[in-house]
């Protein structure tokens, strides 16, 4: 419904009063406001992305709003997630979400899907909409929504972030490039770190999904350059801008239908092939490792794979730290060649995965050794509270 019967729309006493700031604007106005009332938006996610995102888009009047989520509230997402406070811990994302909308802006119609977004359901979820933004931070959803938006021919406005850098752009819109323009093929499983194994600025995804608020309403009122095909750069640390040209690939594969992403990004066979590593590696509790500890064993040699900034937050009593990337550039085998001088091997990490695969790099090398399981999650879980976690 980008272009509405104008005529059929109304604003109330409350809302000329509510918009005055935007109708003032020539290239808003009243038929502008309207249009963003008439308008229909999908938020893919309610997290770092979608939360400012959806604060905006609620405050600028657009008329019906989508959410797509189905995770709830934790303490870790409060650092970024803006829309969401402290009593909704524990609460689903997109019930905070629309309780803050209303509060924002009591004139929007706000749709909930608390649902897993699939192939099996992309298309009539994504179908009522004229506006599809992707606020995902995982390859397999971000494919998924690129071509259910070209198959039903939506424009998506795309960001995304890492650490202290983003990107955002507007897919599909009027003929230009779409996500698999940028990325034909996905990455490794892994080969990416999420915002959860890499960190983020939490002040960065106000900045991406602000951009694609903005996009958003440039699209519906029709004014502008938006950012089809440029990829915007944006760097928190340097504080700079860049853009990178996009065109549409001639040779690009035609999208047909909806396909299995998760087998397209190759997951399950990254699980799988984590799984049988795993399965070869032995593994020990922590209640298990704590025994060990408190029985007053010299004979053991207990490392941290994780990073220095992660060891300084948090530490098991004993542990040397070794980060996985030294193990993986071969100084950190020859280092635990060294410590290790007959005792017995046990690594952990934030919660098993990393020490598992610095584990199988070691027994390549010929050093065998035991796995923490859940690592010093668990750790604080289970055996000390007063062990930080983050």
């Amino acid at each position: 419904m980008l272009n509405p019967n104008l005529e059929t729309i109304q604003l109330t006493k409350e809302e000329y009063e509510r918009y005055s700031r935007h109708l003032i604007l020539p290239e808003v106005g009243l038929d502008g406001q309207k249009k963003l009332k008439a308008a229909s938006v999908l938020c893919v996610g309610t997290g770092g992305l979608g939360s400012p995102l959806l604060l905006y888009l609620a405050a600028a009047g657009i008329g019906r709003i989508g959410i797509v989520d189905f995770d709830v509230v934790d303490y870790s997402n409060l650092q970024r997630q803006v829309i969401h406070g402290t009593s909704w811990v524990g609460k689903p994302k997109i019930e905070s979400a629309k309780n803050r909308i209303l509060e924002i802006n009591p004139y929007c119609q706000v749709d909930l899907h608390e649902t897993r977004l699939s192939a099996e359901n992309a298309l009539d979820i994504f179908r009522p909409y004229d506006i599809v933004v992707d606020g995902t931070d995982n390859f397999p959803t971000r494919y998924l929504v690129n071509d259910a938006c070209v198959l039903l021919d939506k424009p998506n406005v795309y960001g995304s972030i890492f650490r202290f850098e983003g990107q955002a752009t507007v897919f599909n819109y009027e003929g230009g490039p779409n996500y698999r323009d940028l990325y034909p093929e996905p990455p490794p499983p892994g080969l990416v770190p999420s915002c959860a194994e890499g960190g983020v600025l939490g002040i960065l995804p106000g900045i991406i999904g602000v951009i694609q608020a903005t996009e958003t309403v440039k699209i519906i009122l029709g004014q502008g350059n938006t950012l089809s095909g440029r990829l915007l750069l944006y760097n928190a640390l340097d504080m700079t801008f860049r853009e990178l040209k996009l065109r549409p690939n001639p040779v690009r594969p035609v999208i047909e239908k909806l396909i299995d992403y998760e087998e397209f990004c190759g997951i399950p066979q990254a699980r799988l092939e984590e799984q049988q590593q795993q399965a070869e590696i032995p593994e020990m509790t922590v209640s298990e490792l704590k025994q060990v500890l408190d029985s007053g064993a010299d004979d053991i040699l207990l490392i941290d794979v994780r990073n220095p900034n992660e060891y300084e937050i948090a530490q098991i009593p004993g542990a040397v730290l070794i980060p996985l990337p030294e193990i993986e550039s071969g100084s950190g085998v020859e280092k635990v060649k060294e410590l290790l001088n007959g005792h017995k091997l046990i690594a952990h990490c934030k919660m098993g995965g990393r020490s598992a695969k610095a584990l199988g790099i070691l027994k390549q090398a010929g050093i065998t050794g035991t796995n923490v399981k859940g690592g010093i999650t668990a750790w604080s879980r289970e055996v000390d509270p007063s062990v930080p976690e983050y």
